[in-house]
Formats: C-alpha cells, sequence, structure tokens
C-alpha cells in the first residue's frame, strides 16, 4: 500500500507529498536541534485565514530593565542528546517509517472514535485485533500490529474528556496517555514512535494546555530513558497546533542558552513533577528520611524466651521513637477533625470582614489563596473562556483593547456606562475579562477606566472584585502599572478607599484620578484611545461648568 518517497519528491521540513500513500522516513524530517529548524517551517496548503503574529515568538529578548529570571535556575536546563531525539512534523503519523505510531482513540478502540485515516491506512486486520483486546481504560494504552502501515507497531491510547472543575485530573489523564506509551514503546524492544496530538474537539480540551502536557511528559520520560529512545516525533495536522508546538518546543527542549533563559520567565509556574504530572500540594505526604545516627541496639532477649514474649519485648521498647516525624504523624489525624479545623479557620477569616458586608460592600470573607491555588484558579477560568464564544459580551464594550500609554505599556479600556448589571451574566463577564487581560498581564500593563456617566449603583460589590482579583492572580497585581481614573466622583472615590482598606492596598493604591480629557492625554496619547462620543459630551459640559465658575467668580470681585 505504501511506497517510500524519493528524497528529490519530499520538502525539506517534514512537509507531506501529494500522494498521500507516501512513506516518510526520519532522514527526510529535521531534528529539533538542526540549525535550519529556527527558521520558520513552509508548509503546502496553509490555512489562509490562519495569522502567525497571533501567536508571540517566546524567544524575543526581555525589554530593557527586566531581569526576572536573574538567579534562578532553569527547571528544562539545555540537553542537546535529548534534543536530537525531537522532531516536529506536519502530516498523519501513520506516513512516517517509525517503529510504532500512537492512536487516540476511545475506551472501546472503535474506528469511528479512532484518528480519522488511521484504520483505512492499516487495513481490516487492525479493527478484528482491537476487538480481541477488552477495551482500554482513559489515560492507559495497548499495542497491536502495524498491518498495512510502514510501522512494526500501533499504540492506542485513550485521552481524557475535559471539564474546568476537572482540570488536575484531565491534565495527569493525558501525561499518562503520553507516558504509556511511551513506557509500551521500550517494553515491546522499540526505539522510535511519532505521537499526534492526543485529544479531541469532542472531548473539549484545549489545544495549547494538551500541548504543554505532551511536551513536558516527553521531556521527563527522555530525561530518565533516553538511552532506549532514538526518536520522538510530534505530529501536527493542522497550522494551529503547528504553532503551537513551534512556540512551546523551544520552553522544555531549549537548544542554546539564550532559549533556557528566556524559557525561565516564559513558563507556567506548574510545569509538573519529575514524570511532567500536576503537583497537588494537599495531596503530597512528607516522610523525613531515617536519621544517619548510630542508634544503639535493644538488649537481646534470653534464649529461652517463647516467641510471643520476644515480641513484646520488642514492641515494649522505646528505641522506635527516635524514627517518629511529627511532621508526618500529625498527617494521620482523623479527616472529620481535619475537616472541622479547616471550617473554624473559614469561619474566623469570615469574622474579620463582617464590618466590610454590614457597610454594603459584599462578603469579603474566606482566607487568602495561596500562590499554587491562585495559579490552578486563573488556569481553569482560562481554559473555559478559551473553549467558549463570548462575543455578546464583547459586543457591549465593557472591556476593549487600547494602544499604549506615553511609557510604552499596553493599555486596557473599561467603560463603566456600558456596565449594567441587570442585563449582564456576571460569570461570562469574568471569564471575557480573564481571556482580554491575559495577553496583557505578563509583563507591565496600564488600566484606563471611564467613570463617565456610570452609576455605581449598578456595579458589583467588593466581594465580587475580590473573587475577580484572585482570578486575575498575582501577575496582574505586580505587573499593573497604574488606573487612571476618568471623571470620578466622590462615591466612586469612597469605594476605592474602601478597596484599599477591604481587598488590596498593593493594586488599588495605584489608582490616578483624571478630572479632564485633557490631563489624561499626558499620560496615554489622544491617538492611543477609543473614546465613546459620550465621553467627549461630558468632558466638554464639564469644562464648560468649570469655565462659567470661574467667569461668576470674575464677576463677584468686579
Amino acid at each position: 500500500m505504501y511506497q517510500r518517497v524519493p528524497t528529490a519528491v519530499t520538502t525539506r521540513g517534514g512537509s507531506p507529498t501529494d500522494n498521500g500513500d507516501s512513506v516518510v522516513t526520519l532522514d527526510q524530517v529535521p531534528r529539533w536541534s538542526d540549525a535550519e529548524s529556527r527558521s520558520s517551517f513552509s508548509y503546502d496548503n496553509e490555512d489562509p485565514s490562519f495569522t502567525n503574529s497571533y501567536f508571540p515568538d517566546p524567544l524575543t529578548a526581555h525589554p530593557e530593565g527586566e531581569s526576572s529570571s536573574y538567579g534562578m535556575v532553569s527547571r528544562f536546563p539545555v540537553d542537546h542528546e535529548i534534543n536530537s531525539k525531537i522532531y516536529l512534523w506536519r502530516g498523519h503519523p501513520w506516513n512516517l517509517e517509525v517503529d510504532a505510531v500512537v492512536n487516540s482513540t476511545n475506551e472501546n478502540l472503535d474506528e469511528a472514535h479512532s484518528s480519522p485515516g488511521l484504520h483505512a491506512a492499516a487495513g481490516p486486520g487492525l479493527a478484528e485485533e482491537c476487538m480481541t483486546l477488552g477495551g482500554c481504560r482513559t489515560g492507559m494504552a495497548k499495542v497491536t500490529n502495524g498491518y498495512d502501515l510502514p510501522v512494526r507497531r500501533i499504540i492506542h491510547t485513550v485521552g481524557p474528556k475535559y471539564a474546568v472543575k476537572y482540570h488536575t485530573a484531565a491534565e495527569n489523564a493525558l501525561s499518562h496517555c503520553y507516558r504509556s506509551c511511551l513506557e509500551l514503546l521500550i517494553e515491546n524492544g522499540l526505539q522510535s514512535i511519532a505521537m499526534g496530538c492526543i485529544y479531541t474537539e469532542s472531548k473539549n480540551y484545549p489545544r495549547e494546555p494538551a500541548a504543554h502536557v505532551a511536551i513536558r511528559t516527553v521531556r521527563r520520560f527522555l530525561e530518565k530513558q533516553k538511552d532506549k529512545i532514538t526518536a520522538v516525533v510530534f505530529c501536527t495536522t493542522t497550522s494551529t497546533d503547528t504553532e503551537i508546538y513551534k512556540r512551546l518546543l523551544p520552553l522544555y527542549f531549549p537548544r542554546d542558552k539564550h532559549e533556557e533563559e528566556v524559557a525561565i520567565s516564559k513558563l507556567p509556574a506548574d510545569v509538573g513533577d519529575e514524570n511532567g504530572e500536576t503537583i497537588i500540594d494537599e495531596r503530597k505526604i512528607r516522610i523525613k528520611p531515617l536519621p544517619k545516627k548510630n542508634i544503639p541496639r535493644p538488649p537481646q532477649p534470653p534464649a529461652d524466651l517463647p516467641v510471643s514474649d520476644v515480641g513484646l519485648v520488642r514492641r515494649n521498647s522505646s528505641y522506635l521513637d527516635s524514627y517518629l516525624d511529627p511532621a508526618f504523624m500529625s498527617l494521620i489525624k482523623d479527616p472529620d477533625q481535619r475537616r472541622k479545623e479547616q471550617w473554624e479557620k473559614s469561619a474566623q477569616a469570615q469574622s474579620g470582614w463582617n464590618c466590610a458586608k454590614m457597610l454594603g460592600f459584599g462578603d469579603l470573607g474566606g482566607p487568602p489563596l495561596s500562590a499554587a491555588e491562585e495559579y490552578s484558579l486563573h488556569s481553569r477560568y482560562l481554559a473555559k473562556a478559551n473553549s467558549l464564544n463570548l462575543s455578546e459580551i464583547a459586543e457591549m464594550k465593557i472591556v476593549y483593547r487600547g494602544g499604549v500609554d506615553s511609557e510604552g505599556h499596553p493599555v486596557m479600556v473599561v467603560v463603566g456606562a456600558h456596565f449594567l448589571l441587570r442585563c449582564l451574566d456576571l460569570e461570562r463577564f469574568v471569564l471575557h475579562v480573564i481571556k482580554e487581560f491575559e495577553p496583557l498581564i505578563q509583563k507591565p500593563y496600564t488600566i484606563v477606566y471611564f467613570h463617565s456617566a456610570a452609576s455605581l449603583q449598578f456595579q458589583p460589590n467588593m466581594g465580587w472584585m475580590r473573587r475577580l482579583q484572585q482570578i486575575l492572580g498575582r501577575k496582574h497585581q505586580r505587573n499593573l502599572h497604574a488606573i487612571y481614573v476618568l471623571h470620578p466622583n466622590f462615591h466612586l472615590k469612597t469605594t476605592i478607599f474602601a478597596l484599599q482598606v477591604f481587598v488590596d492596598n498593593v493594586t488599588w493604591k495605584k489608582v490616578v484620578y483624571v478630572d479632564r480629557l485633557l490631563q489624561l492625554f499626558r499620560y496615554v496619547p489622544r491617538e492611543q484611545l477609543t473614546i465613546p462620543d459620550f465621553v467627549f459630551q461630558l468632558s466638554f459640559l464639564l469644562l464648560l461648568q468649570f469655565y462659567s465658575s470661574i467667569f461668576d467668580r470674575q464677576s463677584e470681585l468686579w
């Protein structure tokens, strides 16, 4: 069924040929470590609607004065031996001449739910063998013969279904898919494997988070088993997936010190454990190693004691006390007791904010989130936001991108008068805010808030604002340069003062009040802002009132 492709016909860079039944060998696909891989890949039949500008290059130089990665140790240092085993290829994995190819399927190993085109290329024998395997669990993998494909084995794996509330479980299940495939590769005495993206649109797994899991899992596995594997080919079938992998591969497989240094600041906060699985601190059990010291041996029991008495002597001995770790022993506390203590702590934290609730500022109760909890919360909301169509929120023009301020920081514009609480789904609005702010909060940025003609009676309370800040995370707090508030009134200033006291003293201290548009243009140039018409009208009326009051005072003096 397959024929080898002459070298003269195949395009360098792993582009598939016009003949879908042609075989592509590994020597026709460039390694990730090859110098030519640093330039843009050229593919035939690209999607004309796709633009590379949507994907920022993670290897751009840091702005002057930014040194966030200085003094930090890379979690994925340069390893040329591992890099030489990585390939990136655009096309179906079963067109490659490798030892094994990965098939993403469902629990029943059905042909209808397998990677499109694989069963047709392999022949009817594959479906018959799959029926004898007894299915496969999510996160696991099973192996069959290659049949008509140019491979020795086909490894079938079942990817997880994705839901925001089970984000961590889905990540770890997907990581186990890739690790199970690589383990089966070694168990069957094979050395090279082609892997497509083990997720489907029907399972709602976001593309970029899935690519992070795939790449970091393969990296961690090769760190332990690189002597047993010669090639891992990441195969993509769409321009979107290709660009995602081209952006993320330098973070986990840096090819030089420059890429390694840049990756330190670009990598997510949680890149998993030694296997690439997501770390959950609450589920960790910390056991200290045994003390390395000479412990006197207990006296030997008399030789004529019966066996039961010997056991009593050993159990009553106190020499084992030196091995007990109080930190470990505290973990075996009764679960109900631990849950009761957590409730008590939460109740104490809420009681401290009762005064804010009595003043009508909303419920500010609950203990503060840790950095890991904030990252997990932000990741879940961002993944959900990227999977939904929020166009009806964007059309309301409450939050939208501006240009840059006078110092070159990107600007986010917020229009208070457009925020109509009675006709707005707050949950979907939060998702829209997370999605819009995500590209900005990675570096210093500015917010411009038009309070013109806005009424605080239709604004959410501070409890909602506190929750939004927790979702945005500490990166938002750290990188926020300033909040310029145009046309503030006394009620707004009182509310912001309360936000400083009850919610966040760092973020809301950055508020700068601006009474006139001309004053705002000192901070943000006019051409960098899209300003609603009613803001100009109100500014003109306020200016007239200002000059009218001056004229009246002058008249009184005359």
